[in-house]
């Protein structure tokens, strides 16, 4: 059941699917709450301790979500979003989605809150993804008018903890952004990490 939804996912014939804790899949009905997006490979406590922080500070509940296509490198195989998916089942709300970028994510998921590490909050505000400082202006004013919000956990980075004060926010994108406090959350994990061995 589940391969057919991915299968019709990746062929577009629709935006999202969302899988319950269950196994449960349905097309296009986001859940409730924020969302925490990932790869998610593997999942692990780091990603399920910031779920649990951003609860704790918004109220919300939290799913997971897992872009089967990447900017860079095209789309997951689809054994490969299988194996990934599984890790959920019986644990967290997964969402799969064709929309590996925030702003596509914010029109997808209007109003809604994301959770991000320190790492990807640098990304999203380093303009040389963008084509430079006009280019991350229009996508970050187009995540404030669909009402999105980023929340953003600090993370181990050359020996220091760092966190959305080392970012230099621009004044002018500074109400899209919130800390997750050190003492809501903190563990020096990462995916890269787990799938050496160390």
């Amino acid at each position: 059941m589940l391969t057919a939804f991915i299968t019709d996912l990746l062929a577009e014939s629709f935006q999202m699917v969302t899988i319950e804790p269950s196994g449960v899949a349905r097309s296009d009905v986001p859940p409730e709450g924020a969302i925490l997006s990932g790869a998610f490979n593997p999942l692990h406590a780091g990603h399920e301790g910031m779920a649990v922080a951003a609860t704790r500070l918004t109220g919300l509940p939290v799913s997971f979500e897992l872009a089967v296509v990447n900017a860079d490198k095209g789309a997951l195989a689809l054994s490969e979003i299988e194996r990934r998916a599984r890790q959920f089942i019986g644990r967290s709300t997964l969402v799969l989605s064709r929309s590996p970028l925030f702003t596509e994510k914010a029109r997808l998921y209007p109003g809604r809150t994301f959770i991000l590490g320190y790492d990807t909050a640098v990304r999203l505000l380093a303009p040389r993804y963008y084509g430079g400082d006009l280019g991350m202006a229009e996508a970050l004013r187009s995540v404030r008018a669909a009402g999105c919000h980023f929340l953003v956990a600090g993370r181990l980075s050359a020996g220091r903890f760092a966190t959305l004060d080392d970012l230099h926010l621009p004044e002018e994108w500074a109400d899209l952004f919130t800390q997750i406090p050190e003492d809501l959350f903190r563990l020096d994990i990462s995916s890269t990490a787990l799938r050496g061995g160390g």
